[in-house]
């Protein structure tokens, strides 16, 4: 009985017709619990169930919410999007060119924010071929505006004139962003990645510096 009172006391933060609006409190509980789970199980495996349990509420609290699992994922997903957003912008005007490739280079990084973010691509790579959608999502919303923001920078630094013409930016940039991934099957840390990487890179790249002319 405690229980079904329990159960039924939470059923009433959800929203009904002409009633209060949902708690946001609940929803970023079930989000939370929804991202926690994509980590620990995946998407095949983790259940409905188990993330209204991890999130202390009931299953009709959640579905009331959501309507299917593929919903509230993607939802989840892009709770974690939103925060991401801000850091796809590299503000040059204060950074000397090569500074300002090594930061790009910096915000590749996938754990940048969520340090669980390596484990949940792998997890998305494994459900490519069942849920093709989630990979999707996260190239859209995750991978792309990585890889893209290093390329602005390169176009940036071009036209600048502190790179030269002609450089490859997709594929530089696409590097850069596979060394993350490389240094964490190898078992390495990622912390000097970004130098590491400009210090190869930059001088195939660097504009030849034109001598002075003497007076």
């Amino acid at each position: 009985m405690a229980r079904a009172r329990e159960a039924a006391k939470t059923e009433e933060a959800g929203p009904r017709p002409g009633g209060r609006p949902r708690d946001a409190a609940l929803d970023e509980a079930i989000i939370l619990a929804t991202r926690a789970r994509l980590v620990r199980d995946g998407y095949s495996q983790m259940t409905i169930g188990d993330i209204a349990a991890d999130a202390k509420v009931s299953r009709p609290t959640l579905y009331r919410r959501w309507t299917t699992k593929f919903d509230l994922v993607v939802d989840a997903l892009d709770y974690g999007f939103r925060k991401q957003r801000d850091s796809y912008k590299v503000d040059l005007s204060s950074m000397a060119p090569r500074e300002a490739l090594v930061e790009a280079v910096r915000r590749l990084d996938p754990t940048y924010f969520n340090p669980d973010a390596m484990v949940l691509m792998g997890n998305f790579a494994g459900e490519a071929i069942r849920t093709p959608e989630l990979l999707g999502i996260l190239r859209e919303h995750s991978v792309e505006p990585r890889v893209t923001l290093v390329e602005n920078v390169l176009k940036q630094l071009q036209e600048s004139g502190a790179v030269r013409e002609g450089i490859d930016r997709h594929t530089i940039a696409t590097m850069c962003f596979g060394s993350y991934f490389a240094a964490f099957y190898r078992g390495e840390t990622r912390e000097g990645i970004p130098e590491a990487v400009v210090s190869v890179l930059w001088p195939a790249i660097a504009a030849e510096k034109k001598p002075r002319r003497r007076s």
